[in-house]
């Protein structure tokens, strides 16, 4: 148990439940045909979590003095599992995904695509060695590796052959795909930002750069507050759009806007490590209701 509590098992699965209804919920509902097999997914979304789960030991390698003040109950390396071991689980789960990735991508014969999980497991070991400890460059990378989540199902998932009049008949639907990548990413960056006001304590004993601890807390809180607003319009003007689907629009307001707007309202009073805690938490629930929308989709 405490190793799946390692590898954030909770946030694996959020990983995989974004990729399956990627697939066969919002891709599924405008192509008929797509490029990858059932087995070529499983392939994918093993390559992608077992990465993940990587950079999660990666991360709690060298986050070990910073969480003996930011979370000293939720520690794993030199407690249950020896840096030793710790560091052979990363280097064992990385290479395992990006060997599954390479041969996904040379067998569906885009071998640049390898790239992906190239960049993704280096983006990870330089975020958790010194890119979090950063202004904003850690918060930057996390939040573009989460796009990937969904873009690579994508960019395996979908190919069109045929001549442009297919192409502009479902470009509204592609349209969606980048919704959900705008909305992954402005999420997770907030989120990322919540986390590093909640954990300011730790990063300043390891002389860390992170936002809050170069403006402040509270001007950091603004920063967070600024970019809510943003997703809270982003969401408005996608639901605006979806107005004449009741389903969404119902959806949307009750799972997405009033939730959004919980969060800001909380973001502005919070103060105590407590409150942030929260807010990261309320977020990620936001996250996921997000996510869960795809199934949508299917129903329409």
């Amino acid at each position: 148990m405490d190793f799946l509590k390692l590898i954030r098992y909770k946030n694996l699965l959020m990983v995989l439940l974004t990729m399956i209804l990627t697939k066969y919920a919002l891709i599924k509902s405008f192509l008929k045909e797509t490029y990858l097999s059932h087995l070529d997914f499983t392939l994918l979304a093993l390559s992608v979590v077992l990465i993940t789960a990587g950079g999660y030991i990666i991360n709690d390698i060298f986050d070990v003095e910073a969480d003996k003040i930011n979370k000293p109950n939720t520690i794993f390396i030199d407690v249950t599992i020896s840096k030793k071991n710790a560091w052979k689980t990363y280097y064992l789960l990385t290479l395992l995904g990006l060997i599954f990735g390479v041969y996904l991508s040379f067998n569906k014969q885009l071998p640049y695509h390898s790239f992906y999980f190239l960049f993704t497991i280096i983006g990870l070991y330089f975020y958790s060695k010194n890119l979090k400890r950063k202004v904003l460059l850690g918060n930057l990378l996390v939040s573009i590796l989460c796009v990937f989540v969904i873009y690579l199902v994508f960019s395996y998932d979908f190919r069109i052959d045929n001549n442009d009049d297919e192409l502009f008949a479902i470009r509204i639907d592609i349209i969606f795909v980048f919704t959900y990548i705008i909305f992954s990413f402005l999420t997770t960056f907030i989120r990322e930002i919540i986390k590093d006001i909640e954990d300011i304590n730790g990063d300043l004993k390891l002389k860390a750069k992170t936002l809050p601890i170069v403006i402040g807390r509270k001007r950091a809180a603004k920063v967070a507050f600024f970019c809510s607003s943003l997703l809270l319009f982003f969401l408005i003007i996608v639901i605006q759009f979806l107005q004449d689907n009741y389903l969404f629009l119902v959806f949307g307001i009750v799972f997405l806007i009033f939730p959004t707007i919980n969060f800001m309202s909380k973001l502005w009073t919070a103060k105590t490590k407590k409150d942030f805690s929260k807010l990261s938490n309320l977020m990620k629930v936001i996250m996921l209701f997000g996510i869960l929308s795809m199934l949508l989709f299917t129903i329409n």
